[in-house]
């Protein structure tokens, strides 16, 4: 999820991590420079310059030149910055679509989610590709073109393609210490009023309690189900509030998933979807064999290895892994009319390890005939997973993918170690802000 938080993945809980340092709030006192804007950067920041020293500065478009205030210094080699003011506007900019995002309000009161709202939708998507082209090429040492699809309006009823508006089925909002509820400001922990969610889908922007009080919380989730009333959950400490873990049901075409209501899920009303026909339509009908020992790593409740099992029929063997418990359950059930289907809990790296120890010849040439779905979380796979499943030398790799350097990385891993990029399609799962997402087939060559 752009901020203010990312749902991890297809209905398992985000994965533990180790506690980050709360940002500190921008400086509203620093210098105020006029940058000539270059390119953009990852993380929905742009590269300008000054006395040669590299500046990243938000709310701007390559090509501008702008009027920036410098919120960091604390770096040697670069500073960070706010536009302050547009000096020379490119012509893809726009009103933005958050009015209080937009750069007339000072930096430190934009609320955060919403930082390519200032840009035309058909340049969001061409420097969203950009920067993916540019990490394969830079990480993987593959050049390909990249072009980023908007989501087939048919696979998401309401929302608008236009301006990117009102396609967020999952939203978080913050509690400050007198009660009052907000997101966070971009790029800091400080809760900012608001009186509009634009991203957000009608349901969720008529139910969002803007201006109202939760003493006690710390935070509000506002959940948006397919099938079902939304919801909003009070969140106490990192977890929610007891008693709020009643399951829900999403609908991808004419299937249905449960999961808990504080469990995660794409959060695009139309992004399962889009996953679905894309996994459907990448895995090659060639390499793939129903009877081999395919996976869906990383699988939450289920998404995409039913995918998988509706695009090959109800013969087709397949192992969900998800270290989450309760969204293995849900995936258990989700995908009980596959015989061959079962759903493991377990961490990935563990289970590959596992996996490798214990599996017999007969095993290993099934896995060596398997289809093996991947879908990590930001962090992407990692040098040991990548490592374990070549080891288990799979035909084929599907790889889904919502950060561009990780997995960039990723593919440099795998292109090190007999795999090659066959086939990669891009996707604009998050309009107005920075973030894509990636699905890729990865293909053993040697």
């Amino acid at each position: 999820m752009p901020e203010n938080r990312r749902p991890r993945r297809t209905g398992g809980r985000k994965p533990s991590r180790s506690p980050r340092p709360t940002p500190k709030p921008p400086a509203t006192d620093g210098p105020v420079i006029e940058l000539e804007v270059e390119r953009v950067a990852h993380g929905g920041v742009f590269v300008a310059r000054h006395e040669g020293r590299v500046v990243f500065v938000a709310d701007a478009i390559p090509g501008e030149r702008v009027a920036a205030r410098v919120s960091d210094q604390a770096k040697e080699k670069f500073w960070r910055a706010e536009t302050v003011e547009v000096l020379e506007a490119s012509p893809d900019r726009r009103e933005h679509v958050w009015a209080e995002a937009s750069v007339d309000r000072a930096p430190e009161l934009r609320p955060g989610g919403a930082e390519f709202g200032h840009i035309r939708m058909e340049r969001q998507r061409a420097l969203k590709g950009e920067v993916l082209r540019d990490a394969l090429a830079r990480m993987a040492g593959v050049e390909v073109g990249v072009e980023v699809a908007p989501v087939d309006p048919a696979l998401a009823e309401g929302v608008s393609v236009d301006d990117g508006t009102g396609w967020r089925t999952r939203m978080r909002l913050h509690v400050g210490a007198d009660g009052r509820v907000g997101p966070y400001a971009a790029r800091s922990h400080s809760i900012v009023p608001v009186t509009s969610v634009p991203l957000a889908v009608a349901e969720l922007a008529a139910l969002a309690p803007l201006g109202d009080r939760f003493p006690g919380a710390t935070a509000i989730d506002l959940v948006a189900p397919s099938a079902g009333d939304p919801a909003i959950v009070m969140v106490e400490g990192d977890r929610p509030a007891r008693g709020s873990r009643p399951t829900i049901e999403e609908r991808v075409g004419d299937r249905s998933f449960r999961l808990d209501r504080d469990g995660f899920w794409q959060v695009h009303r139309g992004a399962a979807a889009t996953l679905t026909r894309a996994v459907q339509e990448l895995v090659d009908d060639d390499l793939f064999d129903p009877r081999a020992a395919n996976h869906d790593l990383y699988g939450g409740v289920g998404l995409l290895a039913a995918a998988v099992g509706d695009r090959f029929g109800e013969t087709v063997r397949i192992t969900t892994v998800e270290s989450d418990a309760r969204a293995t359950e849900h995936a258990g059930a989700n995908l009980s009319e596959w015989l061959g289907a079962r759903a493991v809990t377990a961490r990935v790296d563990r289970y590959l390890a596992e996996l490798e120890a214990g599996s017999g010849a007969a095993e290993r040439a099934r896995l060596r005939d398997a289809t093996i779905v991947l879908d990590p979380p930001r962090a992407g796979a990692g040098r040991e997973v990548v490592e374990r499943l070549v080891e288990l030398h799979p035909r084929q790799l599907v790889y889904v993918a919502c950060d561009p350097v990780a997995f960039a990385r990723d593919v440099g891993l795998f292109r090190e170690r007999g795999y090659e990029l066959d086939e990669l399609r891009a996707y604009d799962l998050f309009p107005n802000t920075h973030h894509v997402e990636a699905v890729a087939r990865l293909r053993a060559i040697v």
